[in-house]
């Protein structure tokens, strides 16, 4: 590595390589904090993607994370909070600022052209999905462990699942938005978060071999070069990817999943698992009937959106409701449970399903911005 280029929390690295070509290489760097996105590794990024984005230098960029727990376990969403409560009611800086600029990093990761390749290994959650989902190269471990949990925080899956969950074969994006059931790689793989499998004690080979690349102008002959190199891996692996479960149980995740916000929520009530075999059941019968109701109905009527939204349009619907979360909704609540105090014994706002005011719903759906000036129309 060459040409180190850091700031405290997100490290920017250029690898040479023997065609005179350079990778970009991107770290994810604070360790201790599972490697969360924070306002200043985000604008980070933001300038130095675009960067080697318009470098005719920079052939390829790849995203990894610090240490061997994580890739990106989220947003640090302290700051957020600490605003929220300070201005109860109202949409603050702090929020507007961090949605509008993360969501623009994963735009640009979605429509960056060159080879992008994301290092997925261990936990990959909410915004870390983000970034990994708007990679062309996205590459699981053994040690992948993805999930969307912002229902347990009064939040939905932002950072694109509005596009992303949608696109899952039957009704599993909706399934994992509710339950934030924990995937493998062979999940993972299934529902197409990750296109490549490679073991984790094979990140320094795939590094030295991506070195070894022949890479050129041609943009296209540099994904078909790379794909080439991750096929060539998979063969290798000690550790085989092996069966998802969602694949295996998809009939029952799809019945299950069918019908109404209220029907969905009455057989998750009524499902008795006492078999050892649908423990993975259990764990998400449970997360889902602790989460937010006000996120559930966010999820529903995020599932009801289909395929017929652009990336852009559901980053821009997106990025209304986050920050009505943080003012309005539960976000603040479900933050103080689990992250400030730590009780894990959140207060929602409604504390059933049945209960939440539909008045409520309509305000979080609704654009805190005149459609002319919404922060994301440069997108």
């Amino acid at each position: 590595m060459e040409e180190s280029l850091m700031t405290q929390d997100v490290v920017f690295q250029i690898l040479g390589t023997v065609s005179g070509k350079s990778i970009g290489v991107v770290t994810l760097n604070v360790e201790k904090a599972l490697n969360a996105l924070n306002i200043d590794m985000v604008q980070a990024m933001n300038a130095q993607l675009k960067k080697w984005q318009s470098d005719d230098n920079v052939a390829c960029v790849m995203l990894e994370g610090s240490g061997e727990k994580a890739f990106c376990a989220g947003g640090d969403v302290r700051a957020i909070y600490q605003a929220s409560i300070e201005n109860p009611g109202q949409m603050t800086t702090q929020a507007c600022e961090f949605f509008t600029q993360e969501y623009q990093l994963d735009y640009l990761l979605h429509s960056f052209g060159k080879p992008v390749l994301v290092w997925a290994d261990g936990i990959v959650m909410g915004g870390g999905l983000g970034l990994m989902a708007g990679a062309s190269h996205r590459v699981l471990t053994e040690r992948s462990r993805i999930a969307m949990p912002e229902v347990t925080i009064g939040l939905y899956p932002d950072v694109g699942g509005s596009y992303f969950l949608n696109r899952m074969p039957g009704k599993i994006g909706k399934f994992l938005g509710l339950t934030a059931y924990n995937m493998n790689a062979a999940d993972a793989h299934f529902v197409g978060l990750g296109n490549f499998y490679v073991n984790s004690q094979d990140s320094e080979r795939l590094l030295d071999a991506m070195a070894e690349i022949t890479w050129s102008d041609d943009i296209n002959a540099n994904h078909q070069a790379l794909t080439a190199l991750l096929n060539r891996l998979e063969t290798q692996v000690d550790v085989p990817l092996g069966q998802s479960l969602l694949a295996k149980e998809q009939g029952l995740i799809d019945e299950l999943m069918t019908g109404t916000i209220d029907e969905v929520h009455r057989k998750l009530c009524g499902l008795d698992i006492n078999d050892a075999e649908f423990e993975w059941l259990a764990r998400a019968q449970k997360t889902a009937l602790a989460g937010s109701p006000l996120s559930w109905t966010l999820i529903d009527e995020q599932a009801k959106l289909g395929t017929e939204m652009s990336l852009v349009q559901c980053f821009q619907w997106e990025l209304g409701i986050s920050v009505n979360c943080c003012a309005i909704g539960d976000f603040c609540e479900g933050v103080r449970a689990l992250l400030i105090d730590k009780d894990r014994n959140p207060k929602w706002m409604f504390s059933e399903l049945n209960q939440v005011d539909s008045a409520k719903v309509k305000a979080l759906l609704n654009s805190p911005w005149p459609e002319n000036e919404h922060p994301l129309n440069g997108l």
